[in-house]
């Protein structure tokens, strides 16, 4: 049953992993001033925002391991949704992306990051990933599926923790490399933040689409039940 429940959320939480706005937004900040004590408060945020969303989904659908319960239902017509939005929101991504050759540029909320203070490190974590839409429909897809599985205490708990640390977990690298690394980190994650930059509509576009077909699908399969 556990290690059911953890497959069943590992690609939720690898999609959350690989959004690039959070990765890029962790390496601005530590390379600002007091970068090591903001990117650690980012950090907590980030992950407390992940587990109270993933506790929540889970506490709402509780029943959903009953293939006949009325909260079954209700998730497998959630997961049609979401899959369809994600899919519709890949596509818009792909078609909206900056043409070859073309200079993309820092978001403009993200330019003031490397000044940003203490609370607000921390509450910027918790609201890009626990009040980020696209991470909210992968979190209740990835806790949903934890329900389904039939994992109940420790199990849950082990399978709801294990999404939040894959989901948090290029987020924590980030942290860990400008920790140990010193001035050669700083200089590999800066290259790494220019990539996401560059490519981030190529890799959200991609990755809305393969994880939306999936949740679409599994939707779909469980109202064939």
């Amino acid at each position: 049953m556990l290690f059911q429940a953890m497959g069943a959320v590992l690609p939720a939480a690898l999609a959350v992993a690989l959004s690039p706005f959070p990765l890029i937004g962790i390496v601005l900040i530590l390379a600002g001033r007091h970068g090591r004590r903001n990117g650690l408060l980012f950090t907590v945020g980030w992950i407390a925002g992940l587990g109270i969303a993933a506790t929540f989904v889970v506490f709402v659908f509780g029943g959903a391991d009953d293939p006949e319960s009325p909260s079954s239902a209700i998730a497998d017509w959630g997961r049609v949704l979401a899959g369809l939005a994600l899919i519709v929101l890949g596509v818009r991504t792909w078609w909206q992306r900056p043409g070859v050759g073309s200079e993309t540029e820092t978001p403009r909320w993200m330019t003031s990051l490397d000044d940003v203070s203490a609370l607000r490190a921390l509450v910027l974590g918790a609201l890009l990933s626990g009040a980020n839409p696209k991470n909210l429909v992968l979190t209740a897809s990835a806790a949903t599926s934890i329900v389904e599985t039939g994992a109940h205490d420790g199990d849950l708990t082990v399978a709801v923790t294990v999404f939040v640390l894959v989901g948090s977990c290029t987020v924590l690298g980030a942290v860990l490399i400008h920790l140990l690394g010193g001035q050669r980190a700083a200089s590999f994650l800066d290259s790494v933040r220019q990539f996401m930059i560059t490519n981030s509509a190529v890799i959200t576009s991609v990755v809305l689409v393969l994880l939306g077909a999936g949740i679409l699908g599994d939707g779909l399969t469980g109202l064939g039940r």
